[in-house]
């Protein structure tokens, strides 16, 4: 949607919804990374931020925490954002996990959902709306090598979904996403698009009216061989590895990075008066 069309058409009014405090758990994909964005804390926005940006336009009361972190497979978030997350008493949660251990040599999609199903029950005992992501279908270069993996964690995850009434944020069908655009240059993360894609979706699978507009981005220009191959060179020596020089080395891109939004506070989406000039923390902020 461009500028003009956005100033002769003011934003459709959020849906009544039932949600006053939304607690995000989760790991580099929930904490934002693919999408920076200086004015935010932590320095990322992603599809989290977009959720609570949407919610937060109807009550006024609405509060938001987001406590994932890069790099947490499903034990350490199960450590370290548990306790924390009860603590804050939500009435929503997402929590999206195991790209992390699915991708490690080893990684047992089976042995995973059923330590997930423990989780979700005690996040819903508290009659918590609970929110979980299955992987998505993609052939990208790290992704599509875990393919089998991910069908069958998926698969497990519908079950651990219907027995604890959770809801499915539903990755596998949204086909958006084999698109190239959507992607982070590192193909591991999703880009801003991506996020607000996923944003969409997780909006839609709440059954929540929102303002954000389904994109369309232009087709890629169709590459050469040469520049397809010296692409893919880049990326190998920039992220990928990198990223197995730290797993060689049981590192993790979250080593020292704390929660970006620990505690729950108002959120303030793009044309949403702020009153007191100060957003979330403390923070100015400089709406997009």
């Amino acid at each position: 949607m461009n500028d003009a069309k956005a100033m002769q058409s003011p934003p459709r009014a959020t849906e009544a919804h039932p949600w006053s405090r939304y607690v995000a758990m989760g790991d580099s994909f929930t904490e934002g990374i693919g999408d920076p964005d200086p004015t935010r804390p932590g320095g990322f926005r992603g599809w989290a931020d977009r959720v609570a940006e949407e919610l937060g336009r109807g009550p006024t009361d609405f509060a938001y925490a987001n406590l994932a972190v890069r790099g947490r497979l499903l034990q350490q978030i199960v450590d370290q954002q548990l306790a924390p997350c009860l603590a804050l008493k939500p009435d929503l949660i997402t929590l999206s996990t195991g790209g992390n251990d699915l991708i490690r040599p080893g990684g047992d999609p089976d042995a995973l959902a059923e330590k997930l199903d423990s989780v979700v029950q005690i996040l819903s005992m508290g009659g918590a709306t609970v929110v979980l992501f299955n992987g998505p279908d993609t052939g990208s270069s790290v992704l599509g090598r875990i393919r089998s993996k991910v069908t069958i964690y998926n698969e497990n995850l519908r079950t651990v979904a219907a027995r604890h009434d959770a809801i499915i944020a539903d990755m596998w069908s949204l086909k958006q996403l084999n698109d190239p655009q959507m992607w982070d240059e590192d193909r591991l993360h999703f880009s801003p698009l991506g996020h607000h894609t996923i944003a969409a979706m997780v909006l839609d699978s709440l059954n929540v009216n929102h303002t954000l507009e389904p994109l369309r981005p232009k087709p890629l220009p169709v590459r050469t061989w040469r520049a397809a191959r010296s692409e893919d060179l880049v990326w190998a020596r920039e992220y990928f590895v990198p990223w197995v020089v730290r797993r060689l080395r049981h590192r993790s891109s979250g080593d020292g990075i704390t929660a970006k939004r620990p505690t729950p506070g108002p959120v303030f989406g793009p044309g949403v008066p702020l009153g007191s000039g100060e957003g979330p923390l403390g923070t100015t902020d400089a709406r997009r």
